[in-house]
């Protein structure tokens, strides 16, 4: 995972599916962390992600973030879009990915290749999943939403693979009716 910036600070918070990481520091959000298997897993990759980092209660406007992302990750009304994420560090051609990944609405995927399209390089598909696996805002960055060619769910770096994409697209209610998803 990328490092945008030095962080100041991180938090760990529960959510409905299971205990998330959040990091911050002058400029925005540095990294979002969805769950490892317990408490103790997630603090130790965020330890991990940002070393230089010190566990610390949020300010309003980041517990405000930390509400919008519960709310997400409970299927219900958010507004994880407005977010200041710290994209300094992060490449120009990643940032681009992130930005057509932030515009599918919840519920709704992309593949690999109709957002390597939409960013008017057909031929990036690959790219673009590899930008999607170094996403270091998941699930602020709905990369869960994103899939293989043929509907196929793709690849997924967070804790659970294949499973944990799943799992979000089901709580967001995509229709996972579609042929070939699950196989």
């Amino acid at each position: 995972m990328l490092v945008a910036t030095p962080t100041r600070f991180f938090a760990l918070f529960d959510t409905a599916v299971g205990c998330c990481g959040i990091a911050w520091g002058d400029a925005g959000i540095c990294g979002v962390q969805l769950p490892e298997a317990d408490a103790a897993q997630t603090r130790a990759r965020m330890l991990r992600r940002f070393p230089r980092a010190a566990q610390a209660r949020p300010d309003e406007a980041l517990l405000a973030a930390i509400r919008h992302i519960c709310a997400m990750l409970r299927g219900e009304p958010h507004e994880v879009d407005g977010l200041d994420l710290d994209m300094r560090g992060v490449p120009a051609f990643h940032q681009r990915v992130y930005a057509v990944a932030r515009a599918i609405a919840p519920g709704q995927t992309l593949t690999y290749g109709e957002v390597a399209a939409r960013l008017g390089e057909p031929g990036a598909a690959r790219a673009v999943g590899q930008a999607l696996g170094r996403n270091p805002f998941a699930p602020v960055v709905p990369c869960h939403r994103v899939l293989a060619a043929g509907a196929k769910p793709g690849g997924f770096s967070a804790s659970g693979g294949i499973r944990t994409k799943l799992r979000l697209l089901i709580i967001e209610g995509a229709k996972l009716g579609t042929p070939g998803l699950f196989d």
